[in-house]
């Protein structure tokens, strides 16, 4: 009986669901639980679809608060999404007539990251700028506002994979949409005569792209503030369906976020924030590409016996064709999760576009330079292979 009602309920509240909206999971960040709900039950978007617009429209306009590069401090800005371009831009000023940056949706990835970024509607985005990956970090304080921008990305990203690969099928294309980190967190690392000290960093597994960065965002002084109390409740459990319940699981709603948005220009006023690591890289400060068993990347248990310098006793030794990456985890869970992950990727085929020194349509390759300057790590002439570079 359960699951009959299960099956009328998506049948009449999931009836006209884009094939690009984002179904959340039970693992996934509570705003994005909540608001896939309040779509459903309270507005109704998927059995009207003329309320899809605002992610459907293939043009939206609105402000966003960013965190600025060197400060730290969130500010708003001015975001324009327009598929006709294919780029979301964003402005520092509203009578700017150039954009501060372009990002072009085929190479652009957003997930939300709500711990990093401290505010429970916090979303990464990140793109490639001069063939490295750049972050940046925005929240708006409604969580429908954020999510719609969420899924108005992946409709962009949605339709762009249509026109580039019209062959393929929708099951196809979802996937390719947005993706979450396989991995995060702290690992040590050597430099590439194995001789260096091993230096403490913050590691991101994206798809085949191993990038550290001194720290993760979290290492601010305070905070955005997190949205105003909630005013109206979600509806009445009784109305949901059993995976609808599981899935709220325990959300701890008591009301509705405020509306309020951000004015162009405007700091947080008292709310401005300052980072307590203010240097926070928008940029990678090293990445490596790892490729496929066949293309001879592998990835081992431990750390060569001659190996010294490093505090944490848990070791990783990424084979690739030129070179070993050598890392080091503070606990045998961490490596073992970090192992996995990398195994996942290795044990995966590559695409054509990997071979062509491509990821998601990002360019790879041995030139690459960051805007601090040149690579103190040797570069590697194999042609798929990024590798960690510019800042140790």
């Amino acid at each position: 009986m359960t699951s009959r009602g299960n099956h009328v309920a998506r049948a009449t509240f999931e009836s006209k669901v884009p094939p690009f909206y984002y179904r959340p999971s039970a693992s996934d960040c509570q705003l994005l639980r909540e608001q896939w709900i309040r779509a459903k039950y309270e507005r109704q978007e998927f059995t009207h679809p003329e309320r899809q617009e605002p992610y459907s429209a293939g043009y939206r306009e609105g402000f966003l608060w960013k965190r600025g590069r060197d400060n730290g401090q969130f500010l708003s800005r001015k975001f324009v999404l327009t598929e006709r371009e294919g780029a979301l831009k964003y402005f520092n000023r509203s009578d700017a007539k150039e954009p501060k940056a372009i990002m072009k949706i085929e190479h652009l990835n957003a997930t939300f990251q709500p711990a990093k970024i401290g505010h429970p509607h916090g979303l990464q985005v990140t793109y490639l700028k001069d063939n490295s990956t750049r972050n940046i970090f925005v929240y708006h304080e409604d969580g429908k506002e954020m999510v719609d921008w969420f899924n108005a990305l992946r409709a962009a990203r949605f339709h762009y994979l249509q026109v580039a690969f019209p062959g393929a099928s929708d099951a196809d294309l979802v996937p390719k949409l947005s993706r979450n980190y396989l991995q995060e967190g702290y690992m040590e690392k050597t430099g590439p005569k194995q001789t260096e000290g091993f230096r403490k960093r913050w590691f991101t597994m994206d798809d085949r792209r191993l990038m550290y960065f001194k720290d993760p965002l979290v290492r601010m002084g305070r905070g955005p503030r997190a949205p105003a109390a909630w005013t109206r409740p979600l509806g009445s459990p009784a109305r949901l369906g059993g995976a609808d319940q599981h899935l709220l699981g325990e959300l701890k709603m008591t009301g509705r976020a405020g509306k309020e948005g951000p004015g162009l220009g405007a700091a947080r006023g008292s709310e401005q924030r300052s980072a307590r690591s203010p240097s926070q890289d928008a940029f990678a400060r090293g990445e490596v590409f790892i490729g496929s068993r066949e293309s001879g990347y592998t990835v081992l248990d431990g750390l060569p016996p001659s190996t010294q310098g490093h505090h944490w006793p848990h070791g990783i030794t990424i084979v690739t064709p030129e070179r070993r990456f050598l890392l080091a985890c503070e606990t045998e869970s961490e490596q073992r999760a970090w192992m996995e992950a990398f195994r996942k990727v290795v044990d995966r085929p590559m695409l054509p576009q990997e071979y062509a020194g491509e990821v998601g349509g990002a360019a790879w390759g041995p030139s690459r330079m960051a805007p601090s300057g040149p690579d103190p790590w040797d570069r590697v002439p194999f042609p798929v292979e990024a590798h960690f570079k510019h800042k140790p």
